[in-house]
């Protein structure tokens, strides 16, 4: 009788109070990443107006500071959340994250945006979040609500894509950061009063070092590395590129970006639905590395060789969105079925380290080679990240199909 109770439950889908944690806490990790997605495409080109914002590395620093703090604050943020509770944790970095937003706001020379930029990476809430997502579901609903996270990464840099060179024209740039810092206040509601109290779950403690020498967590970190400084990297020049070959000024790049990234989330979903329920994912993980490389090699010959036909530049950035949104959407998930099940939380911490420190790596390295060697080598860097990333990713493990364990997660 208790057994086929049992059985019933872990069919049955997700409740709604995992459905209303997991939605919630997912829009809450969008709003981290919307402070650094937003000023993507018109940032390089408002810098140029300020005190100081003529060198692109200075630029370069201004987009990538925000990441290098982020960095430095995952793990103790999460180990802060473990001790003193997931949510006044999660209230304290959106308060720094909103501080962050008003001080660049008012900035008027690059120094403070840069101020602004590292207060706002000082709320390093990654980290707690997800061990929240972790604590308000269950087991075998988990890698839904991973999913859920990643996903709505990929939304907010589609639509922040879209919706920034809009916002830039109505209310410029200190107001787009204005608009940041509004948001962030306003989601400390969403957490407080949204978010369902869960209790933390208490395991078997796994040895830092161990998470750190997992194999297979080891591809997935490197990955996210080198997806989140090939972006960076990469919007450092676009915005420029796209205003010097299109011949469109910033407020109008949304007649690119929503078409393209429309387009290519139709395009990204197959291969995912089709990788999860075949056992396909490495397939699909491969397949999307390569096409990211691919990618960076023709942003290269474009703008070195083939700068008057920017239309095949366009071209390119779709392919760069299907590539990116597939491996966005689908590695948080990943890293939290093959962690160690008592190990989770300090598995995503690592992973969203290294995402962090992809990200200002991707913006500082991205200034300084378009400063000294100019734009068209950004995707020669990019590149030989990418191929890195494709070379270690070929021998990882064929994920199983969802809802079976991978045999190193049971270990």
């Amino acid at each position: 009788m208790n057994s086929t109770v049992s059985e019933s439950v872990q069919k049955a889908g997700m409740s709604g109070a995992e459905v209303r944690a997991s939605a919630s806490l997912a829009s809450i990790f969008a709003l981290r990443m919307l402070g650094l997605f937003l000023i993507l495409p018109v940032f390089a080109v408002y810098a140029k107006g300020l005190s100081g914002g003529e060198n692109a590395a200075m630029v370069g620093l201004a987009m990538g500071i925000y990441g290098l703090v982020q960095s430095f604050g995952q793990i103790p943020f999460g180990i802060a959340s473990d001790k003193y509770g997931r949510k006044r944790v999660i209230v304290i970095g959106l308060i720094l994250f909103a501080l962050g937003a008003f001080v660049a706001a008012a900035a008027h020379d690059i120094t403070w945006i840069i101020v602004g930029r590292a207060i706002q990476g000082a709320g390093a809430i990654s980290a707690a979040v997800t061990a929240l997502i972790a604590d308000s579901t269950r087991e075998e609903h988990r890698t839904k609500a991973m999913a859920m996270v990643g996903a709505s990464i990929g939304l907010t840099f589609a639509v922040s894509l879209v919706a920034s060179p809009l916002l830039y024209k109505l209310i410029g740039m200190s107001g787009i950061f204005s608009l940041i810092g509004v948001l962030a206040l306003a989601a400390i509601g969403v957490v407080l009063f949204v978010v369902p109290d869960a209790p933390m779950v208490r395991t078997r403690r796994v040895p830092f070092g161990e998470v750190l020498r997992h194999g297979e967590l080891m591809r997935l970190n490197v990955g996210v590395f080198a997806l989140h400084m090939a972006q960076m990297a990469m919007f450092v020049v676009l915005p420029a590129a796209l205003v010097q070959y299109a011949g469109l000024p910033v407020a109008e790049h949304w007649k690119i970006y929503l078409p393209v990234v429309l387009a290519s989330f139709a395009f990204m979903l197959p291969p995912v639905f089709i990788g999860e329920k075949r056992g396909l994912m490495k397939q699909v993980f491969v397949a999307a590395i390569s096409l990211l490389l691919i990618v960076q090699i023709g942003m290269w010959a474009v703008l070195s060789h083939f700068a008057a036909h920017w239309g095949v530049l366009v071209f390119l950035l779709f392919a760069f969105f299907i590539a990116f949104n597939i491996l966005e959407a689908c590695q948080p998930s990943l890293v939290s079925r093959i962690a160690p099940a008592a190990a989770k939380g300090t598995a995503l911490g690592v992973y969203n380290t290294l995402q962090a420190l992809g990200q200002f790596s991707g913006a500082v390295l991205g200034g300084w080679v378009t400063q000294y060697a100019g734009a068209s080598s950004v995707f020669v860097l990019c590149a030989v990240a990418t191929l890195t990333w494709l070379i270690i990713a070929s021998n990882m493990k064929n994920l199983p199909r969802r809802g079976m364990q991978p045999a190193s997660a049971t270990a």
